[in-house]
């Protein structure tokens, strides 16, 4: 007798502003939902921490082709630094290395400090970290005892507030580029204090054109309540974002019917009042999403990813 072939899932296509709960890697997180949905295919936009909650934001179906531009974007943090203390993983979840006293700290202290990190600034991952050295993951490495050499990187603060000072806590809200790791921040800016300090709380709030939504994020809750009621499917999808809600932060063409036709058979096409360069969003003639262009030196748009 064969075996039952497994249902290859729906087929649903949209984003989920998921709200991240304390605890779950961002891939248990991802399971979880694509099980909820009965999607035939799912992917998150850039892993956050166990420790940390907050925007995940989930694409399912064609829009696990847009993902990638999610995971280039800024993103925005609220952060917790427990200062004096320094751990292994510059987190709550590790070890501590290090106590200092929290002396001659004070707001205005903190707020010297935090500009001093505005701009471009190089930064070295942690050892508790997925990028790969030798082909395995920094944190492996660092589970075994090891340390090894690692290469800074070039990462943006274009801002960071500090919200409360109520020592030895302090609380921030930082905007920064895609790479930043807010652990290796905060440690930086407890050694610039000079008593160290760790994340003891992290959420993040904003990725991309979801910095400043107003658009309120799903907890897994809200998505197992609904997927446990009889004919759940329309309640769930409404809870989805349209697949270019990604991507409004570039300009928008609308293409005749013909050039959407040679643009979706992979030919370059010329638009009038196209802008000069940069990435566009595309749409027919009916307002229907056909993905993304780039505008060429010739001034004629080619196709980078289609729906």
């Amino acid at each position: 007798m064969s075996g039952r072939r497994r249902s290859p899932g729906r087929n649903v296509t949209g984003i989920l502003l998921l709200d991240k709960p304390l605890g779950l890697t961002s891939n248990d997180a991802l399971q979880r939902i694509k099980r909820l949905y009965r999607a035939a295919k799912a992917g998150h936009t850039g892993s956050l921490d166990p420790l940390a909650t907050g925007l995940l934001p989930v694409c399912l179906g064609a829009a696990t082709k847009f993902s990638a531009f999610l995971l280039d974007a800024d993103k925005r943090y609220r952060v917790k630094v427990l200062l004096g203390v320094t751990t292994t993983t510059a987190d709550a979840e590790g070890e501590v290395v290090e106590t200092k006293p929290v002396v001659g700290v004070d707001a205005a202290r903190v707020r010297d400090v935090l500009a001093g990190f505005l701009g471009p600034i190089d930064q070295l991952p942690p050892m508790y970290s997925a990028v790969k050295h030798a082909g395995q993951r920094l944190y492996k490495l660092a589970r075994q005892g090891l340390e090894v050499e690692r290469t800074p990187r070039r990462i943006q603060i274009f801002s960071m507030d500090l919200l409360s000072c109520e020592l030895p806590e302090i609380e921030l809200e930082v905007h920064c580029s895609k790479g930043t790791y807010v652990r290796t921040l905060a440690e930086d800016i407890g050694r610039e204090l000079g008593c160290g300090g760790h994340v003891s709380q992290l959420r993040r709030t904003g990725v991309g054109p979801y910095l400043d939504t107003l658009v309120p994020f799903v907890t897994l809750d809200q998505v197992r309540d609904l997927a446990d009621q009889e004919g759940a499917a329309p309640q769930l999808d409404a809870l989805l974002l349209p697949l270019d809600s990604a991507l409004g932060h570039w300009p928008a063409l609308r293409l005749s019917a013909d050039a959407a036709f040679y643009l979706q058979q992979g030919q370059a096409v010329l638009v009038p009042r196209a802008p000069t360069e940069g990435l566009v969003r595309l749409y027919d003639v009916s307002e229907h999403f056909l993905g993304v262009g780039e505008i060429q030196d010739d001034g004629k748009v080619q196709p980078k990813r289609l729906v």
